[in-house]
C-alpha cells in the first residue's frame, strides 16, 4: 500500500529573492532542465536580452544587473517554476498556488492557467515593462515584533500615514511587514516620519518601482497590448490572487482573469498575507511549499500563518519548534527542507 500524500499550498516568490547566494540556482538543483531554460531563452534571444541560463552561470552576482525587473523576473520564473516541476507528486497534493507580487504570474503557470512557455513571456513581458518605465520606489517597514507578535497598533499607524502623505500607497500586505510604494518625494516622505529599526528599517528595495499602486496605470495598459487574452485556459487547480479570491478549475472567468492580471493586480495593493491565509483556510494543507530561489520569503509566509493562529502558534519561538520537529513550512530555497520535497 502507498505511503498517504501530504496535501500542500504552493507558494511563488515574487521580486528580490534572487541574490548572491543563489547564484548557479539553476545549475545545481535543475541541470536536467536544461531544455526548459533553453525554451524561455529562446524568447530572451528574440529580444536581444541576455540568457537566463547565462545570467545565472555568471562567477560574480552584479546587484545593479541581476535586481533589473528585465533580468530578475524571468531568472526568478525559471527557478520557482523549475522548483515546482520538481515537487514530488508521488509525496505531496498540491491543493492550491499562490504568490507574491509577480509571484501570481508564476503562479498562473504552476495553476495551469497559462503554460510553462506563456508564464514565461507574461513575467519576461512585464519585468521589462516595469524597467523600461519604471515609476517611484518601494520600502519595507515592520508591523511586528521581533518575536513576531503582531503590533497592530502600528499597522494603523502605517495606514494613516498613507492618508496623510499624497503620493503613498501600501503596496503589499507582507506578513509582518508592510511595504509601501509611491512616488520618490513621498516615499522620502514617508522615510523622514518613520522610526528607524533594527539598523536595517525602513529598507528601500533596489530597482524596485511603485508595483500595484495607481501609478501603474501605464504600464498595466501595456501589459494588456502585450499579452492577450488568449494565452490563458482554464487552470488545473485552484489558484489563490493578491486579493484572496480564488479561481477554480472548469469555473473561472477567463476574460475576467485576463483583466485582473494586468488591471488590479498591477494598479491595486497586493494582499499577500490574506493570499497564504485563504489557501490555509480553504484548502486546510497539512503543509506549505514555497518555492525558490532564495528564502526570504519564508519569513512574510511564516507570519501569514501566525496571523491567523494557524496549528495553535503565535510567536516565531513557537513555529521555528514545530520546523525543528515536524515542519509545516517547506522553503525550496532551503537545503535542508528542500531534500523533504523533490
Amino acid at each position: 500500500m502507498s505511503a498517504v500524500k501530504k496535501t500542500a499550498l504552493v507558494v511563488c516568490p515574487g521580486r528580490g529573492v534572487y541574490n548572491a547566494g543563489e547564484l548557479g540556482y539553476l545549475e545545481t538543483h535543475h541541470a536536467d532542465k536544461a531544455n526548459l531554460i533553453a525554451g524561455f531563452d529562446q524568447q530572451r534571444t528574440a529580444l536581444g536580452q541576455p540568457l537566463i541560463a547565462d545570467l545565472d552561470s555568471r562567477e560574480k552576482f552584479s546587484r545593479a544587473q541581476f535586481t533589473r525587473g528585465d533580468n530578475a523576473s524571468g531568472l526568478i520564473y525559471s527557478c520557482s517554476y523549475a522548483d515546482f516541476l520538481s515537487i514530488d507528486r508521488d509525496q505531496f497534493d498540491i491543493v492550491a498556488v499562490t504568490g507574491n507580487s509577480m509571484g501570481w504570474y508564476t503562479a498562473l503557470a504552476c495553476g495551469g492557467a497559462l503554460s510553462g512557455d506563456d508564464g514565461f513571456r507574461t513575467v519576461n513581458t512585464m519585468g521589462t515593462i516595469m524597467h523600461d518605465h519604471s515609476v517611484g520606489g518601494q520600502f519595507v517597514y515592520p508591523a511586528m515584533e521581533e518575536d513576531w507578535r503582531d503590533k497592530p497598533e502600528v499597522r494603523q499607524q502605517l495606514v494613516d500615514l498613507v492618508a496623510a502623505i499624497d503620493g503613498l500607497y501600501v503596496s503589499i500586505h507582507f506578513g509582518g511587514m508592510l511595504v509601501f510604494a509611491g512616488t520618490d518625494d513621498a516615499l522620502a516622505d514617508a522615510e523622514k516620519q518613520l522610526e528607524p529599526l533594527q539598523n536595517r528599517f525602513p529598507m528601500r528595495l533596489p530597482n524596485h518601482g511603485a508595483f500595484h499602486t495607481p501609478l501603474m496605470f501605464g504600464n498595466s495598459e501595456r501589459g494588456f497590448e502585450a499579452l492577450p487574452q488568449n494565452m490563458f485556459q482554464q487552470p488545473e487547480r485552484p489558484m489563490i490572487d493578491g486579493r484572496g479570491k480564488i479561481w477554480m478549475p472548469g469555473a473561472s472567468d477567463l476574460p475576467d482573469l485576463h483583466r485582473y492580471t494586468f488591471g488590479a493586480q498591477v494598479t491595486e495593493t497586493y494582499d499577500f498575507t490574506r493570499c497564504v491565509q485563504t489557501g490555509l483556510k480553504e484548502f486546510a494543507p497539512d503543509c506549505v511549499i514555497v518555492l525558490g530561489p532564495g528564502n526570504t520569503l519564508g519569513g512574510a509566509t511564516a507570519q501569514a500563518m501566525l496571523l491567523c493562529d494557524w496549528n495553535g502558534q503565535s510567536t516565531k519561538s513557537e513555529f521555528l519548534s514545530q520546523q525543528a520537529t515536524d515542519p509545516m513550512m517547506l522553503a525550496m530555497g532551503h537545503s535542508d527542507q528542500r531534500s523533504l520535497v523533490v
